[in-house]
């Protein structure tokens, strides 16, 4: 089943316009933040799900309890596609890509 998509609160996207607004720096910095979040979360649930403690999965997935916290952690920023592949793997997933256009504010396009 796809993942429910997420509905910002007017709050939290005012907060968001009033701090980044129009700026592509501040609009791609958050954009990435916001990804390895994303990542970091999913690895979290699903791990979490499977009953698996970190040092678990580590050895599931051939590396150590550290590099499973590295990647839970939202601010990391190093998720590698080999990486996310070896622990979709050893939790009985795939990873999908999915590309998908950028608002007209953040690509520079009209």
């Amino acid at each position: 089943m796809p993942p429910t998509p997420r509905v910002r609160s007017q709050g939290l996207q005012a907060l968001i316009d009033r701090h980044i607004g129009d700026d592509p720096e501040r609009i791609a910095s958050y954009e990435r933040a916001r990804a390895n979040a994303e990542v970091a979360q999913a690895i979290y649930d699903l791990r979490t799900e499977a009953g698996l403690s970190q040092r678990a999965l580590a050895e599931r997935v051939g590396t150590t309890a550290s590099v499973i916290c590295r990647l839970e952690d939202a601010d990391y920023d190093g998720h590698s596609l080999s990486m996310l592949r070896r622990v979709a793997a050893a939790l009985g997933r795939r990873v999908t890509i999915v590309f998908t256009p950028e608002p007209a504010s953040a690509s520079g396009t009209p």
